[in-house]
């Protein structure tokens, strides 16, 4: 029975990843320092550990307590818009907490690292993106993701570390924190929907997205190091039809039985289309049939019913004031 490590596993996608892992007879634990994650995600059987992938002393006594075989790196602060004014923070928490975590695999001897990227590192003007275009980020979000992309083939070349990247993208689902403000926006649609508030829309709504439920996700991630193929590949996964987002507030408002009743603020900085090829993934790991983004809402909202709105977090370290959207500056806190 392999021991794999899971950061982020309190979270979204790192949970769904977690709960496969066991179904695959891992012994798994949980790093997860429940910033944007809680407890409840955590799979039984699997052993929860609170903390954070920036605790360097911390991950070495895990990785010289357990030997993991495998380490599946999601922790992540994954806001691309608000990446741009809190540059320091992604950079602590979405690159160095990485590289302390390659360190960790290389000095003891791990089998695999799996990391979970983003299509953030394609940039714009790139769709459908495939995996041999040139990364051109447009983000501090996707700048870090990428950075980490070329640690771990710099750190297979120089010393042997295998490693699985995948690149997936606007993943929705059950256990999705809907309290989010500034990031996952059908979570976003549905909390707001739940405390009777209008939908909120960043420009004119008809931003293109491929929307993917996380049962498309997450089997792949889990089982990709039992996959000879996938060794020391990047992969983009998730769904391949892309929606606007005005589509989506339809469809989100329908499954909740609300009217849609949207608002339009000023658009940010952002990519307008972003979709991406995934013929790498089908080839390697087989072609299956992918939950549309109707029945995939459905799911959601069934789940959402359960466990009712949440309490929206507030970003209160903004490092960058200038050209924050007013939306966050009403409530955001500067930090220097």
């Amino acid at each position: 029975m392999p021991t794999s490590l899971v950061t982020g596993g309190a979270g979204f996608i790192g949970s769904h990843v977690a709960d496969e892992l066991i179904r695959l007879g891992h012994k798994v634990v949980v790093l997860d320092d429940l910033s944007g994650g809680f407890e409840d995600n955590v799979p039984p059987g699997a052993v929860f550990v609170k903390g954070s992938i920036l605790d360097n002393d911390l991950i070495e006594r895990l990785f010289e307590r357990h030997r993991f075989a495998y380490v599946y790196h999601l922790a992540a602060y994954a806001a691309e818009g608000l990446s741009h004014f809190i540059k320091r923070f992604n950079y602590q928490n979405n690159l160095i907490g990485s590289v302390n975590l390659i360190n960790a695999s290389v000095n003891h001897g791990v089998k695999g690292f799996v990391f979970t990227s983003s299509i953030a590192v394609y940039g714009a003007g790139q769709s459908p993106m495939s995996e041999e275009m040139v990364p051109v980020p447009e983000d501090s979000y996707g700048i870090a993701k990428c950075a980490v992309e070329s640690e771990l083939k710099i750190s297979h070349e120089m010393f042997g570390l295998d490693y699985v990247i995948f690149r997936p993208h606007n993943v929705y689902g059950e256990r999705q924190n809907i309290g989010d403000r500034y990031r996952n926006v059908v979570g976003i649609f549905m909390n707001q929907l739940m405390k009777n508030e209008p939908m909120t829309i960043f420009g004119d709504g008809e931003q293109q997205r491929a929307f993917t439920h996380i049962s498309d996700v997450a089997p792949i991630i889990a089982s990709c190091v039992d996959v000879p193929a996938a060794r020391n590949q990047l992969f983009n996964v998730g769904a391949d039809v892309p929606h606007t987002v005005n589509y989506l507030a339809e469809i989100v408002s329908g499954a909740m039985a609300k009217r849609c009743n949207v608002v339009h603020l000023e658009p940010r900085n952002e990519v307008k289309i972003a979709f991406s090829d995934h013929s790498r993934a089908e080839n390697v790991f087989g072609s299956r049939e992918k939950v549309s983004l109707q029945a995939g809402i459905e799911k959601m909202t069934a789940w959402v019913r359960q466990h009712g709105s949440r309490e929206s977090n507030v970003f209160e370290e903004i490092e960058i004031p200038q050209n924050l959207p007013p939306s966050w500056a009403s409530v955001a806190r500067v930090r220097v």
